[in-house]
């Protein structure tokens, strides 16, 4: 592994989910889309390091003294999630930007979200960067939002999970959380998720005593946000709804239908009504209410990440003026 002590994960445990949006990002992603902007940054306009020239198109055509004002308006429906990130970007563009809307705001199309103005040829660098970020997350935010939607008025949260875009996590959560979705585990680093194969060397008999002893050691390794272990099946379920209070914190059911769900529920309530339940596996926009409606506490969705188409938004030049 790298030595690198300055790419570390967020290691303090805490309630990510009972943050305000801006508290969130400034502890969890702020520093991840540091650097995810300067690579994105290098990307597009090469490296100073390599003597490249940047914006060539913009240098060859623009010049310097000329000044422009644009706006970022929304060509769809969605939730915004974005501005804290093109804050950011241009900060390091030499550009001043004005926000209209804030991260979490649901847009209709043509909402106006951003103006922007500055060095005509900074802007239009900078451009595709900003926006990449923003379309993207905004899409997190909007897809997360339609699950959370179909949710209303039962009792299940909407998840994410790790399927996220490498290097891009802490800030696809932030986008989930724009959404009005909730935080899983951040990483393997901070819960326990006990999984199939994790279990697979467990023998039915002993899976209870395995799974105990496994959240006392994890325990002892250091604090973790929680301890949860999958069943795909009710007799497994059986089997950790027997075990003390306190060694479960959560049991995540994968694969089950409706039916079988709304049983496991049952059967907690009337066994261990201190363990959470969450539904994993099959959870689309036309099935998720049939989940939820089972009872379970919660509902994790990967396609929130790593499905999420990106959200239209578009920067348009207002004006410009200057030598040319």
């Amino acid at each position: 592994m790298s030595g690198d002590s300055t790419h570390r994960p967020p290691q303090i445990r805490r309630d990510w989910n009972a943050l305000p949006l801006g508290e969130l990002f400034d502890l969890l992603a702020r520093t991840d889309t540091e650097r995810a902007i300067q690579r994105a940054l290098e990307e597009d306009l090469g490296s100073a390091d390599a003597g490249v020239a940047g914006d060539v198109t913009s240098r060859a055509t623009i010049a310097p003294a000329v000044r422009g004002r644009a706006r970022i308006e929304s060509r769809a429906d969605g939730v915004l999630c974005g501005i804290r990130v093109a804050e950011m970007v241009v900060s390091r563009a030499g550009l001043t930007m004005t926000a209209h809307r804030e991260d979490g705001a649901r847009l209709v199309r043509g909402t106006r979200i951003a103006t922007l103005e500055g060095p005509l040829a900074s802007l239009l660098a900078y451009e595709r960067t900003m926006l990449n970020f923003m379309t993207m997350l905004s899409g997190n935010a909007t897809i997360a939002a339609r699950f959370v939607d179909e949710t209303r008025g039962t009792r299940a949260t909407i998840c994410d999970t790790r399927k996220t875009l490498p290097g891009l996590r802490t800030l696809q959560k932030y986008a989930t959380r724009c959404g009005g979705a909730a935080l899983h585990r951040i990483g393997l680093f901070d819960a326990v998720l006990l999984k199939d194969n994790h279990l697979g060397s467990f023998g039915s008999d002993d899976l209870a005593i395995r799974v105990r002893d496994a959240a006392e050691r994890a325990r002892s390794l250091g604090e973790v946000a929680f301890v949860e272990c999958e069943v795909d099946s009710l007799e497994q379920l059986d089997r950790l709804l027997a075990l003390d209070a306190g060694v479960l914190d959560m049991i995540l059911l994968d694969n089950m239908d409706p039916a079988m769900l709304a049983e496991a529920v049952r059967r907690r309530d009337a066994r261990a009504p201190g363990v959470l339940l969450e539904a994993s596996g099959g959870v689309r926009l036309d099935t998720v209410r049939r989940i939820a409606l089972s009872g379970v506490d919660r509902i994790s969705v990967g396609a929130i990440t790593h499905s999420a188409p990106a959200l239209d938004l578009g920067l348009d030049l207002e004006h410009a003026d200057g030598a040319g």
